[in-house]
C-alpha cells in the first residue's frame, strides 16, 4: 500500500497522474475515496471494475468551485446557490440535470450529476491541481465499510491506486447528504452531516426523502457500508458483548463513543473497522438516540444491519 504524506510535490504528482488516467487515494472530510478523472471515461470504468461496483450506481463528482460544478450541469437554480454558499465546501452533494460534458459511465446513464465541492485542503488542492473534476466513490470494495483513515483502506483496493494522500483521520466520518433539486421539491436521496432540517430552513421550503428504489445517488441500496461481522443493535451492552457503547464499557473489546451526534458519526466506521479486525463472531451497538440530529446515523446503522 503505497500511502505518502502529502506534500506539494506528491499533490502535483497525483494530479498529473489523474491526467494521465490512473487513480488516487483522496482523502475528503466525510470519508477517503477513489479519485479519478470524472471526464475520462476509461478512467471511471477502471473505478467501478476496481471497486465491483454495479454500472447502475451513480457516482459523485467533486469540484474546486461553484464555477467547475456549473461547467456540468444545464440547470444552476437559485436554491443551488443558495446551499452552495452555505454549506460549501463541506459534506453536501447536490444533483441536478447534466451536460453532455459529464460520460453517462458517471451517471449510470441518467441525466442528472451528484456534484460536491469537499472542505478537504488535500482533496481541494488534488482536484485544483489536475485541473478537472473527479469522480471519488469511497475507497472500499462496493457495500463495504467506508475507510475514514488511510490505514482502513483495504490492501486489494490499495494495489489498483498510483497512490493514497494520507490526510489523516476524517472530521465527518460518513458519506455526504445528497439532495436533489431536479423536481418542484427539495429531495433528500441520503442523510448526512447537513440535515434535512438545516437544507428546508436554507430554502424557506418542504424538503422530502427519497426511496430506497430510486438510484440517483450512492448510498441508496438497502445493505451499505458494512463491516464483514455481522452486527446488531440493542438497547444495551451485556458484559460479553464486544460492540459500541453509549456508557461506560462493562466488558473487554466495548468501544464507548460520544453522545453527541456529530462526534459518533465521526468515529463509528473507524470503531467497526477496529471491532471487526478482532474477528468477533457479533458487533453488538447500543441503540442511540431516535432525534433528528441521529438522522443520518441511523440511515447508517440500518443499512449496516440490513
Amino acid at each position: 500500500m503505497s500511502i505518502v504524506r502529502p506534500t506539494p510535490e506528491k499533490i502535483l504528482e497525483a494530479a498529473r497522474a489523474l491526467n494521465d488516467g490512473k487513480l488516487i487515494g483522496m482523502p475528503t472530510e466525510t470519508v477517503y475515496g477513489i479519485a479519478a478523472n470524472a471526464l475520462n471515461e476509461a478512467a471511471v470504468e477502471k473505478t467501478f471494475s476496481l471497486k465491483g461496483r454495479p454500472a447502475e450506481n451513480p457516482l459523485i463528482v467533486h469540484v474546486a468551485n461553484v464555477e467547475q460544478a456549473q461547467s456540468l450541469v444545464n440547470e444552476w437554480p437559485a436554491d443551488a446557490t443558495t446551499l452552495a454558499s452555505l454549506f460549501w465546501p463541506g459534506p453536501l452533494t447536490i444533483v441536478l440535470p447534466k451536460t453532455d460534458r459529464v460520460p453517462d459511465i458517471v451517471t449510470a446513464g441518467l441525466h442528472t450529476v451528484a456534484v460536491r465541492m469537499p472542505r478537504h485542503p488535500i482533496a481541494l488542492s488534488l482536484i485544483q491541481q489536475a485541473g478537472v473534476p473527479v469522480s471519488a466513490p469511497s475507497a472500499n470494495k462496493f457495500k463495504s465499510l467506508s475507510p475514514t483513515s488511510a490505514s482502513m483502506i483495504d490492501s486489494l483496493i490499495a494495489q489498483g491506486l498510483e497512490m493514497i494522500l494520507d490526510g489523516g483521520p476524517c472530521e465527518v466520518g460518513i458519506e455526504s447528504t445528497v439532495v436533489d433539486l431536479t423536481g418542484d421539491q427539495p429531495v433528500v436521496l441520503r442523510h448526512g452531516q447537513i440535515t434535512e432540517e438545516q437544507i428546508a430552513d436554507a430554502l424557506h421550503t418542504t424538503v422530502s426523502t427519497g426511496s430506497a428504489e430510486e438510484r440517483r445517488s450512492p448510498g441508496m441500496y438497502p445493505r451499505h457500508y458494512a463491516p464483514r461481522t455481522a452486527v446488531q443493535i440493542v438497547d444495551r451492552l451485556l458484559p460479553g458483548h464486544a460492540g459500541i457503547t453509549l456508557e461506560s464499557p462493562n466488558g473487554p473489546n466495548q468501544i464507548a463513543l460520544s453522545s453527541n451526534a456529530k462526534e459518533y458519526a465521526k468515529h463509528l466506521y473507524q470503531s467497526l473497522f477496529d471491532l471487526d479486525q478482532m474477528r468477533i463472531g457479533k458487533i453488538w451497538i447500543q441503540s442511540p438516540p431516535r432525534t433528528s440530529e441521529w438522522q443520518a446515523v441511523w440511515d447508517r446503522l440500518k443499512k449496516i444491519t440490513g
